[in-house]
């Protein structure tokens, strides 16, 4: 197979605990360099926090893999320094179509408003995101990346946890205050803490083939039901950089996963889906089944958990890596207040808290795309295909079509750290939510929003209200005023937060509402400031 993209090997190193033979401690240990270790790496160094990174293998990620990130990890990324050369450099998609056998059934737009720093979505292979966030860290003199370092054991204590790592050299011993799995679905760490790891898999296989050719299709997401050159079963076709263009094949459960995955066998399948005359290379493929599970508990005394090691979706609505960026962007700035000393320990357990609430609904909306995708029953399948018949000719049957609802986050709306609206608002900014992005000026100078906010609590206060910095302890929440600190030019601000002059809204380090009011009463952000901090 023809390969688009070099892969670099990182160097191993002996760590100088290992040369000296002692046992260190460190403050945070992660395990995994994929996306989502890596970007705990970055998010936990941004706070201040030294962070060790352990990986068993010495490159990035084999292959395309996860190619489809979503707007609101792009813009933890834009926040963690990476963003804007991922966006850069990866295809901008917004619009999907479906199919249902040789008829355009239904046409969506993920994005339809405009004055969003980041897009919709970005197609990009998962080599070049890790590599980027490699780069990133190396910049970072709180990251250590320790390639060729596999954990073998670990053995929880009072205070800490205490690792066994196996390395080229040899093994030795570590200790961290705490550990962060992000070591995939197949996580060694979670069967080491002995946690249950439970859902539904699905007797389906799909084959992903990732060909290069220059075609000039549109950057759109193209599904297809019972398409003509893959009767009775569904596929899949979307562009990366590169001129790489990724296709899913639905194959069955009764499909002989190395026999499909021989080029002899691919190839057929891919000119019957763009033509006998198209010229193309395969660069990669994999058969997979897949599953919808999750962990039972994200934190396990001191070792917590994040990404595919904490719960597994079909790939269907891009819903696996995307989630898993959210959960390290929910974990770090709870981490570093109590690492602080700053919020009790128990803050830690809203990350699992907020975190499976995420994970559930990522589920259920992933189960659902999957009984819609490969209906089980003829009765699910008669459902399904008069579904996309009236969707050609009708709206009310278009919301039904489900051909993988595509990644959004999830709002905290039963938090324990929220605090509920005393006053009447309208629109989607309730306690719980991520903020939206809208365009500003600063200094006169054209901005955006969310680039305004920094990494602790923030008061967005409207208009000329009064309003002074809010204290709990040592935590603070800094006015950031629109109208002098920002301008809103365009009002989509105030339009998006549903706010008139006085309103007022406290906003947590990941970006998230915690409580909104129409006036500044410090009583009352304190309180609210105290809850989001998990009571202090």
């Amino acid at each position: 197979m023809f390969q688009t993209y070099q892969y670099p090997e990182f160097d191993y190193q002996q760590s100088e605990e290992q040369r000296a033979g002692t046992v260190k401690r460190h403050p945070m240990v992660v395990i995994g360099a994929g996306p989502i270790g890596l970007t705990a790496a970055l998010d936990f160094a941004q706070r201040g926090i030294p962070t060790i990174v352990l990986d068993d293998n010495n490159t990035v990620s084999i292959g395309s893999r996860a190619v489809c990130y979503a707007k609101r990890p792009l813009e933890i990324w834009d926040r963690l320094g990476c963003g804007d050369r991922m966006v850069d450099k990866g295809i901008k998609w917004k619009i999907g179509k479906v199919f249902f056998r040789d008829d355009l059934t239904y046409t969506f737009d993920l994005l339809p408003e405009d004055g969003h720093k980041n897009p919709a979505f970005i197609n990009l292979q998962q080599y070049y995101l890790e590599e980027y966030m490699v780069e990133e860290c190396a910049k970072s003199n709180l990251i250590d990346l320790r390639w060729k370092h596999k954990l073998i054991n670990l053995t929880q204590l009072d205070d800490g946890v205490s690792l066994t790592i196996e390395t080229p050299d040899g093994v030795f011993t570590m200790e961290a205050d705490w550990v962060l799995a992000c070591d995939g679905a197949n996580s060694d760490t979670r069967k080491m803490v002995g946690a249950g790891f439970s859902g539904q898999f699905f007797q389906d296989r799909f084959l992903i083939a990732d060909i290069i050719m220059k075609a000039d299709f549109p950057t759109e997401r193209w599904f297809w039901f019972d398409p003509p050159f893959h009767r009775g079963q569904s596929a899949l076709l979307h562009k990366q950089c590169d001129d790489v263009w990724r296709l899913d094949f639905q194959l069955g459960w009764e499909s002989d996963p190395e026999e499909e995955k021989k080029p002899e066998n691919i190839i057929p399948r891919v000119k019957a889906m763009l033509g006998e005359d198209t010229e193309f290379e395969l660069e990669w493929a994999s058969v997979y089944q897949f599953a919808c599970r999750r962990i039972d508990q994200f934190r396990y005394g001191r070792v917590l958990f994040a990404g595919d090691a904490a719960h597994q979706v079909s790939p269907f609505g891009a819903r696996g890596a995307n989630t898993g960026v959210q959960d390290i962007d929910n974990l770090a700035w709870k981490l570093k207040l109590v690492m602080d000393g700053d919020a009790p320990e128990s803050l830690i357990d809203s990350y699992h808290e907020e975190r499976a609430f995420a994970a559930d609904d990522n589920l259920l909306n992933s189960t659902r795309s999957t009984d819609f995708i490969t209906p089980k029953s003829e009765a699910s399948r008669r459902f399904r295909d008069a579904v996309l018949d009236l969707s050609e000719v009708t709206d009310f049957a278009k919301p039904l079509v489900n051909s993988g609802r595509l990644s959004a986050p999830t709002p905290y709306v039963e938090s324990s750290l929220n605090t509920a609206d005393e006053s009447s608002f309208s629109g989607s900014m309730t306690p719980g939510t991520c903020c939206l992005d809208a365009p500003v000026k600063v200094g006169g100078d054209d901005a955006w929003f969310l680039n305004q906010i920094g990494d602790g609590f923030t008061l967005l206060v409207f208009g000329d209200e009064e309003a002074e910095t809010v204290a709990v302890g040592n935590v603070k929440a800094n006015v950031l005023r629109v109208g002098s600190d920002v301008e809103d030019p365009e009002g989509k601000l105030a339009e998006r937060y549903n706010a008139a002059p006085g309103t007022v809204y406290l906003i947590r380090p990941d970006q998230h509402v915690a409580a909104r009011w129409r006036y500044f009463n410090d009583n009352k952000v304190a309180s609210a400031l105290k809850t989001a901090i998990g009571g202090a």
